[in-house]
């Protein structure tokens, strides 16, 4: 124990920009463009910014507020936080999904980081210079086909993962200064790198318009993301949307922000550093995630082309050629900048990830830093080769549904039932203003109470009973009048039963696609039996630890 007691954060600076960019991510400039475009553009800013408020504020409350308590009885991971604030025992298998989510998220996500390593290379190297739209495209759908190459290593996509996996492992080893440290200097380039981007993108105006696209303008494609849709507030799909994107953007539901805070002293403030660290996310999400990709693809390409293409692929797939008409110098400038914007992003969320794995060995095995991190390395890579090798197969979308989407709402809506309803709000409320820098608005602890856990709870119900094309009136329309509530194949329960893939399967005609289709299962199937192996081995240790604590506990006595 004692050795867990050493570490604690060097500076308020230091650890402000640690769980900012625990919370800057790859998603802030590759999954939110697509979310505000995919749902309306402006039509989602409102239900985002109230979930952001609603749900996103209170959730960091929660976290900080939990974690802190926890480090003060010498906890440093979310089994035991859990455990210590209840006296029933079975919430510390809730804590579970704390260590398991990181897991299991860092096995695909570092494999997106190993993506921009490899593309900053490639920029620098002048791979993408006259390459036309559909050869960059190409050259992202063959980097992922593990057996070609396009630098003369063989297994090149195989080499950066690793790459990526023993750096995270050796900054990991260094302790918190070492994930301060990385975040000091990641943080500020990542900000630089984007306010030059933007700024470039913006300049545009027109004049990036092709001869096939006269019409195009930057501006286009900046009031399509923030011109207000009021009748958005009515839609559950861009709700769900909405609050989904707040998981991402903000990693609640993970257990990273428990386990930094847990290293935070018993009466220093958590409630302004919950929200300086939210805002600063939301500040380089909404703001520079906003005027990247989106704005720089409408300027060239038009925004009726971004209205239909738009996905997690244009980073890769597009991004680099449109750099390239930036001219030589600056398109290899640009391609640095931008990759290395979501380097930086992904490392330092990613760092966040190994913290509550080796919190946990610390604190109930005794296991030092390096142990801990080259574990957590190792962990990883036994889990994210699949991902890497079976990528086109689906085990990297299998992964990112269940650890990256599905453990972030079960774990949330538990730990906020357990911090309002059964530690209680009162007790909560008065942890959370422990040492407060700033007065805290009452109306947020009726918020925390009811809004919260209302907003989770249908996060979660319709996630479980996505109504069939996501039409919700016609859902409704159809449970009140005898008709039922067809689900749609993207909800979890027919996720479970494979039942789109089923149906794919059985309407083959063509023996090669059926083949192709078959193995996609298989391939599914051996991604959830990997992902239930590791939760049930958290869960086994965990079981082990409590026999350990209570056997310290009989002995003292």
């Amino acid at each position: 124990m004692s050795l867990t007691q050493k570490e604690a954060w060097g500076t308020r600076v230091g650890l402000i920009l640690a769980m900012a960019g625990n919370a800057v991510g790859l998603g802030n400039f590759l999954r939110f463009p697509v979310q505000a475009v995919n749902n309306g553009g402006g039509a989602f800013i409102i239900p985002y910014l109230v979930c952001f408020l609603l749900m996103g504020i209170p959730l960091l409350w929660i976290e900080w507020s939990m974690g802190r308590y926890g480090g003060r009885t010498g906890n440093h991971s979310t089994p035991f936080i859990l455990d210590n604030m209840t006296k029933r025992a079975f919430w510390k298998y809730f804590g579970v999904f704390g260590i398991f989510t990181n897991i299991a998220v860092a096995a695909y996500y570092c494999y997106i980081e190993s993506w921009t390593m490899s593309y900053v290379w490639h920029s620098i190297a002048g791979t993408f210079n006259g390459l036309s739209q559909s050869e960059v495209a190409q050259f992202f759908k063959d980097y992922v086909d593990i057996g070609k190459s396009h630098s003369g290593l063989p297994y090149e996509a195989v080499i950066f993962y690793v790459l990526c996996l023993a750096l995270n492992t050796f900054i990991l080893s260094r302790g918190l200064r070492g994930v301060e440290r990385a975040a000091q200097i990641g943080m500020p380039l990542l900000i630089l790198f984007g306010v030059f981007l933007a700024v470039r993108g913006l300049s545009l105006g027109t004049s990036g318009a092709s001869a096939e696209v006269p019409n195009a303008s930057a501006w286009d494609g900046l009031n399509f993301l923030w011109t207000p849709q009021f009748d958005s507030l009515s839609n559950p799909k861009v709700w769900l949307a909405a609050a989904g994107q707040i998981f991402f953007t903000l990693s609640v539901g993970m257990g990273t922000i428990h386990c930094y805070a847990a290293y935070v002293r018993s009466k220093d403030d958590i409630a302004l550093n919950a929200v300086t660290s939210g805002f600063t996310n939301e500040f380089v999400e909404v703001v520079l995630g906003s005027m990247i990709v989106i704005p720089i693809a409408a300027g060239y390409l038009g925004l009726d082309w971004v209205k239909e293409n738009a996905g997690f692929g244009m980073a890769f797939q597009t991004m680099p050629y449109l750099f390239e008409k930036w001219g030589p110098f600056l398109s290899a400038m640009a391609g640095v900048m931008w990759f290395g914007l979501l380097f930086f992003a992904g490392i330092t969320s990613s760092l966040a990830m190994g913290t509550p794995w080796m919190g946990f060995m610390r604190d109930e095995f005794g296991w030092g830093r390096r142990k801990g991190a080259v574990t957590f390395g190792l962990l990883v890579l036994a889990l994210g080769l699949p991902t890497v090798f079976f990528y086109q197969h689906g085990v990297f979308d299998e992964y990112d549904y269940w650890a990256g989407t599905v453990s972030l709402v079960v774990f949330a809506l538990a730990e906020t039932i357990l911090f309002a309803w059964i530690f209680g709000i009162h007790k909560g409320w008065d942890e959370l203003k422990r040492g407060s820098d700033i007065k805290l608005p009452g109306v947020y602890k009726f918020i925390i109470k009811y809004i919260t856990p209302a907003l989770l709870t249908f996060v979660f119900l319709g996630s479980l009973f996505t109504p069939l094309g996501n039409d919700w009136q016609a859902a409704m329309a159809g449970l009140f009048s005898g008709a039922g509530w067809p689900l749609d194949d993207s909800s979890l329960v027919q996720m479970v039963a494979n039942s789109g893939l089923n149906k794919q399967i059985a309407a083959a005609t063509d023996q090669a696609q059926l083949a192709k289709l078959q193995d996609r299962r298989f391939y599914i199937n051996l991604a959830r039996v990997l992902l239930t192996l590791t939760f049930l081995g958290l869960c086994a240790l965990v079981y082990v630890a409590g026999l350990k604590r209570l056997k310290g506990n009989n002995t003292k006595a």
